[in-house]
């Protein structure tokens, strides 16, 4: 398996910006799906993007236009690019990685490497 660790969480104004990272070691991310998913108090864990064989990425309806995930293989970092944070954004944000194609990339059963997780809380 893989060890995940995030960073980059913090407190924001609404309408603002911040940057999640999620630095690999044991191994460099899969090249099947590497995602972010976010988990709020007395919720449950939801999808938030996920990218693919390098290129390609998904989002969620409630961040698409807002959120940008990427890869920086030469530090076997993936990022999350938060824009125009909104309330409804807080969260706790973990980042994960599919080790072998068992499923969709939008699925949390679909991972079997997690990260412990960054919080996120956005202010109104």
């Amino acid at each position: 398996q893989v060890h995940l660790v995030e960073a980059g969480g913090g407190l924001v104004q609404a309408g603002g910006s911040l940057r999640l990272s999620c630095a690999a070691s044991g191994r460099t991310f899969s090249s099947y799906c590497v995602g972010w998913f976010r988990q709020a108090p007395g919720k449950e864990r939801e999808f938030v993007a996920a990218m693919w064989r390098s290129t390609s990425t998904l989002y969620a309806d409630s961040v698409k236009g807002r959120f940008t995930i990427s890869r920086e293989n030469a530090k076997n970092t993936v990022y999350l690019q938060m824009n125009s944070l909104k309330p409804e954004d807080t969260a706790v944000y973990y980042c994960a990685d599919q080790s072998t194609p068992t499923g969709s990339c939008y699925l949390t059963r679909s991972y079997d490497s997690w990260g412990q997780g960054t919080q996120v809380t956005v202010s109104s």
